[in-house]
């Protein structure tokens, strides 16, 4: 276990000590305080099945939803639970392939999340439609730039655009305001916004982003299979989960029940990652004056201070202005030509892990250079920076 670096006391991470934990958005990570109140949670269960399914359960689902509502700025009526980000990017392209013909298009960008692109190219493949890439540049130096590319590529064909918030292979936080407002109504918009809640303040409903559907286990630190699908009123009639349950015959009033009936149950779960997102919420956002702005300030100042640290040993240039910057940032490394890969992964990720960095190395195709992203979250320090420059410097120079 290791304790919380900076402000906010000694508390315990469920993570090995000795290494350098710089890959956060990846998984994420628990506090030991977390898991006891998970395992509460799991102990109720099992201790009678019969009467938490029927009496316990849903009450703490609905609990969760609302509090989970006051922190991503949503009427807890668009709210479902789903266990991880692609799953409702999955749930939303279930309920939409009906409705989609031949020659139409998906939208996305070019810096989309593998999972993500393979839902995308499934469903089009099922129906003849078309997957459309939005080019946007990288490196980058004006959010306008996102915009305009993914302006650029509707056409009357377009029947979604599926754009990340906050990217995964160069971590960029996308205008999704702009985005969102040059597309809506005429495109619906599905913002991945897998590693959006923890990293960046959301206002879902003023968004107006027809579904958002974001993790919790990677920024907000909840335990693995939290997380959740917003969808916008007019769009609730039409959503449906990816596994149909016993939801789809539940006796219920309207569609927003129904919309809960049909996410809230998909058969039997372990459903403590959910019921635990109140303890969660209070715990992790307790851990830095300021609450989870505070907390949410300081990684972006660290990673901010982390990435200029890397990229002057490397010797490469910030490929991304600071306000696109959340709580985790790619730096570029020398030229990455005529390296062996593993899969989209970088050799150079192996062995820093074997001394002791846990981090991921990319070699992404749109750049002929391999990204290094870093993470902040409130465990790590400055000398987890200047230990990575450190060794970086020695293997670059």
């Amino acid at each position: 276990m290791t304790g919380i670096g900076g402000e906010g006391g000694p508390r315990a991470w469920a993570l090995e000590s000795g290494r350098r934990q710089l890959n956060h958005g990846s998984f994420g990570a628990v506090l030991e305080e977390v898991l006891q109140a998970q395992d509460h949670w799991r102990r109720r269960f099992e201790a009678d099945p019969t009467r938490f399914v029927f009496e316990d359960l849903h009450p703490a689902v609905d609990a969760a939803r609302h509090v989970l509502g006051e922190f991503v700025g949503a009427d807890p009526a668009g709210l479902a639970p789903v266990r991880n980000a692609t799953t409702g990017v999955a749930s939303v392209l279930v309920s939409l392939e009906p409705f989609l013909e031949p020659g139409d298009q998906i939208l996305t960008t070019a810096h989309d999340y593998n999972a993500v692109r393979q839902i995308l190219r499934f469903t089009a493949e099922r129906v003849g439609a078309e997957v459309v890439v939005a080019r946007v540049p990288f490196p980058i130096g004006d959010p306008a730039e996102v915009t305009a590319a993914i302006t650029a590529a509707v056409t009357d064909r377009t029947r979604l655009a599926v754009v990340d918030h906050v990217t995964s292979p160069t971590a960029l936080v996308f205008p999704i305001e702009a985005v969102v407002r040059s597309l809506e109504p005429e495109v619906p918009v599905l913002v991945d916004g897998a590693h959006g809640p923890g990293q960046v303040p959301l206002s879902l409903d003023e968004l107006g982003a027809s579904w958002y559907t974001g993790n919790l286990h990677k920024w907000v630190c909840a335990p693995k299979g939290a997380a959740f699908l917003h969808t916008r009123s007019d769009r609730i009639d039409m959503t449906v989960p990816a596994i149909i349950s016993h939801g789809y015959n539940a006796e219920v009033q309207g569609a927003v029940e129904r919309y809960h009936a049909l996410f809230d149950w998909l058969g039997t779960d372990d459903f403590s990652s959910w019921a635990v997102l109140p303890d969660v919420l209070r715990i992790v956002g307790g851990l830095q004056p300021g609450g989870w702005e505070g907390l949410m300030k300081r990684n972006h100042d660290l990673i901010l201070d982390g990435r200029r640290i890397v990229s002057a040993a490397v010797g490469t240039e910030l490929p991304a202005p600071d306000h696109m910057i959340g709580s985790m940032a790619s730096v570029l490394l020398p030229d990455a030509s005529g390296l062996p890969t593993r899969g989209d992964l970088s050799p150079l990720m192996g062995e820093l892990s074997q001394e002791g960095f846990s981090v991921i190395v990319q070699l992404w195709p749109q750049w002929p250079h391999q990204l290094m992203r870093l993470s902040a979250h409130l465990y790590n320090t400055p000398e987890d920076y200047t230990a990575l420059a450190d060794r970086l410097r020695l293997r670059f120079s």
